[in-house]
């Protein structure tokens, strides 16, 4: 039985906000090497690494400051070769953008040399140079030499299909852009045979097909993407005539399958509940579908093929305290990774061996957060104002008696949503003897459609008016103290926080906001550069004097608590002058403001110092503004 630990110690910020220490830990095809990130401290960088688990060696592959190159996702080719996807900070004129290149590594070399899989043709030529150059349309499991990959060189941003050898770097059209598709798929033998169209203008889209050995493409679930929301096509069954797909049952989006030949579709899992929105989990001895994600479920995986049922079983039964995530296997599936966690327990990758029914823990994510005090999420509900039902997670200090200072997290998105499991800031908070609550409001995903729809044109309406009513439930529940709350959020978290401090600004005491949006307006016009304008005036609004209505700055003068705002100076998603006008306006004003610039910060707080220093400024904030809770728990706990 595992032993939890009921401390009250306050914790220093570093152990918070260090980067995990591993993540995403791949398989070798047969099971005898791990590929991982590991970051390190000092130097602060992150390393892309092969560890021989017969010899034990680690070899270094990729290093990264996370700044101006960063390794965005990698998986083998085949036992000597790992591809490997880098995100490369571009700027072009004053606007800022991200590429990716793909990258293939032969880890059987004494020295590690990596080559770049796409090779721009010698001399004049009429090729479009892709910005995004990592879309993998297949990796060929029956062809280790080779890939299909998706790059925009005949028409930007409509793809063409190449196979590209991993070795020589030589490529071959294999499907020539057209119809406007935007994404190819394939199926599990490697050949192209779907395609997501978009007309960003009109909005027009459709997905195009073709039968098993045929050249001719047919056209399905044609619909306007500005109006509808249509099918989201998840991947091919083993048998090359059945397709997956996600679709609305009503409300709510579930799982289906469609013959392609007949033309037949059969309803394949729902929850009455929530949408079923998760990926397909594809079996690597099998090649083929067993299951789907699905966070709604007891153990996030629906299975629906009986020997993973029982095998995820045996693992719950061995490992109780834990949610327990089958995440890898080798191709011969007799080796497996394992990864676990609990709402206290960071997480851990551990090696298992089917037929030697072994399981050896093989990394920790945070090593300094082992022994934290049991702090569990509980899945909560309320009733907003106009009756609708909202959940929310709860997480309590060990030992807390309310009311007490409460922290409202907002997530971002805001079409996200928040889950169980740990999650490295709300452990920040209660460590701190802080209440937080994160509120699943509408516009958040997993709901249904019209839930969801709740954020087109609704910032700062409807799903703000649903944060203003969770710290409305939180005072009358009597678990916030009614002047100890303060609001924290990122990205469009960020947003809601510094919109709270103008719609409700007498039921909060302070509020921080990271990489929030802060100016509606200048989000829509920032977006003219991109091909998606007209998804985001669809989405945001594009009504001038409702913009401003709906911004934070253009009420600024309206905010009367202390506000901390974060931003990163190289944020590629919400850019930094959101953050850097909200905090000019609010000096001019003479309101207490304070902000923290981090130097070339992203989205994402990646890099390892930024981090640090964004931890730190929100304890100290904090604890000005809402006093320190934790030396009051301690006590608690100690009595």
């Amino acid at each position: 039985m595992l032993s939890l630990p009921s401390k009250g110690v306050e914790l220093p910020t570093t152990q918070y906000s260090r980067l995990p220490l591993v993540v995403k830990p791949d398989l070798s095809p047969n099971g005898e090497q791990i590929a991982f990130i590991k970051n390190y401290l000092n130097p602060e960088v992150s390393v892309l690494s092969v560890l021989d688990l017969k010899t034990n060696k680690v070899k270094m592959l990729v290093k990264s400051d996370n700044e101006g190159v960063k390794v965005s996702w990698f998986r083998w080719a085949n036992e000597e070769t790992v591809i490997v996807s880098l995100r490369i900070a571009r700027t072009q004129g004053t606007v800022k953008f991200t590429e990716t290149q793909l990258v293939a590594i032969n880890i059987g070399e004494d020295e590690v040399k990596q080559r770049n899989l796409f090779r721009p043709k010698s001399g004049r030529s009429n090729e479009h140079r892709s910005q995004f150059q990592d879309t993998v349309v297949s990796f060929l499991p029956d062809d280790p030499d080779h890939i299909l990959l998706a790059l925009d060189l005949d028409v930007a941003n409509m793809p063409s299909v190449y196979r590209v050898n991993i070795n020589t770097r030589s490529r071959h059209r294999l499907q020539r852009s057209k119809m406007r598709v935007r994404s190819w798929m394939a199926d599990r033998q490697g050949n192209v045979r779907l395609g997501e169209s978009l007309n960003y203008k009109t909005g027009k889209a459709s997905i195009h097909y073709r039968l098993p050995g045929e050249d001719d493409w047919q056209k399905m679930f044609e619909h306007n993407a500005l109006e509808e929301v249509s099918i989201a096509p998840l991947g091919f069954a083993k048998d090359p005539n059945i397709l997956f797909y996600n679709a609305y049952k009503g409300d709510k989006k579930a799982l289906y399958k469609i013959n392609l030949t007949t033309q037949e579709s059969t309803l394949v899992f729902e929850d009455p509940d929530y949408d079923v929105d998760g990926s397909l989990i594809y079996s690597t001895k099998l090649n083929d579908v067993i299951g789907i994600r699905h966070a709604n479920s007891p153990t996030g995986r629906i299975y629906w093929d009986e020997n993973y049922q029982h095998f995820q079983a045996s693992l719950d039964k061995a490992l109780p305290d834990t949610s327990n995530y089958l995440i890898d296997f080798s191709d011969d599936e007799e080796s497996y990774l394992l990864y676990t966690e609990s709402d206290f327990i960071p997480g851990e990758y551990f090696l298992g061996n089917r037929p030697k029914r072994s399981l050896v823990m093989l990394f920790e994510q945070y090593p300094g957060l082992q022994d934290l005090a049991p702090t569990n999420h509980n899945l909560v509900s309320y009733t907003a104002r106009d009756g609708t039902k909202i959940e929310g997670y709860l997480s309590l200090p060990n030992g807390a008696n309310g009311p007490i200072a409460t922290i409202v997290h907002p997530h971002g998105g805001p079409g996200a949503r928040e889950y169980d499991g740990f999650d490295y800031w709300t452990s920040f908070f209660t460590n701190r003897g802080y209440a937080v609550f994160r509120p699943n409001f509408r516009g958040s995903s997993g709901y249904g459609k019209q839930f969801a729809n709740s954020q087109m044109q609704g910032w700062g309406l409807t799903m703000q008016d649903d944060i203003t009513d969770a710290t409305h439930w939180l005072i009358d529940e009597k678990i916030a103290a009614p002047n100890r709350i303060c609001i924290v959020g990122a990205s469009y978290g960020g947003y809601a926080a510094a919109m709270a401090t103008v719609k409700s600004p007498d039921l909060f005491k302070c509020a921080i906001s990271f990489a929030g949006v802060m100016d509606l307006q200048r989000l829509v016009s920032k977006s003219r550069y991109f091909l998606n304008k007209k998804f985001v005036k669809k989405q945001i609004g594009d009504d001038e004097d409702d913009l401003a209505a709906r911004s934070p700055y253009y009420s600024a003068e309206k905010i009367n608590i202390p506000m901390l705002l974060l931003h990163g100076e190289d944020d590629r998603v919400v850019e930094v002058g959101q953050s850097r006008e909200m905090f000019d306006e609010l000096q001019d004003l003479n309101k207490d403001v304070k902000y923290v610039e981090l130097k070339n910060g992203d989205h994402y707080l990646s890099i390892q110092r930024n981090r640090h220093r964004v931890f730190a400024e929100m304890d100290a904030f904090l604890k000005v503004h809402l006093g320190d809770n934790a030396s009051s728990q301690s006590a608690a706990i100690s009595e």
